[in-house]
């Protein structure tokens, strides 16, 4: 068992969401999934019956879902950062996360139709502002804070004219 888990809150998406997430990512599965008994429903507000808890597995991780309600909502002060190994990959997951209402931000973060945010990031970017000159990695992250999605050409243009 994995020693910390984040717990995801959701008003009444948790389902649909890790049925979202899951399908998305390789190597990945729904581990478990409770439901809103008597007792908890009537303390909670929530029907009975309805999914409470959703625990799964995206590459490794365990996450859990909860249906919390509309009490808390996402906010940007916590993400999911995605390492890509391809441009392919970063744009596969970029689409897929800004469609059915997911909004573009900047620099390689967005926000998914259920209001989490993800910096979708090439693995790229940190060689180009690590293995170079003080001048190359500036040149890469001004040309990063122009860009939404991240597009490694671009990144690796900047830092070959630096």
């Amino acid at each position: 068992m994995q020693k910390i888990m984040p717990c995801l809150w959701f008003d009444n998406q948790a389902e649909q969401a890790v049925n979202f997430y899951t399908a998305l990512f390789k190597d990945s599965k729904i581990l478990n999934v409770t439901r809103y008994d008597d007792a908890s429903a009537q303390a909670s507000g929530m029907a009975a019956g309805t999914v409470m808890t959703v625990t799964f597995q995206i590459e490794g991780q365990d996450f859990m879902a909860l249906n919390g309600g509309p009490a808390f909502k996402f906010t940007e002060a916590v993400s999911f950062i995605v390492n890509c190994e391809t441009q392919a990959e970063v744009d596969r997951l970029w689409d897929a996360l800004t469609a059915n209402g997911g909004a573009e931000v900047e620099c390689g973060w967005l926000k998914d139709q259920f209001g989490l945010s993800w910096q979708i990031t090439p693995t790229a970017l940190e060689e180009l502002m690590t293995r170079g000159t003080p001048a190359q990695a500036q040149s890469v992250m001004k040309a990063m804070l122009q860009m939404k999605k991240l597009d490694v050409a671009k990144l690796q243009q900047a830092y070959d004219q630096a």
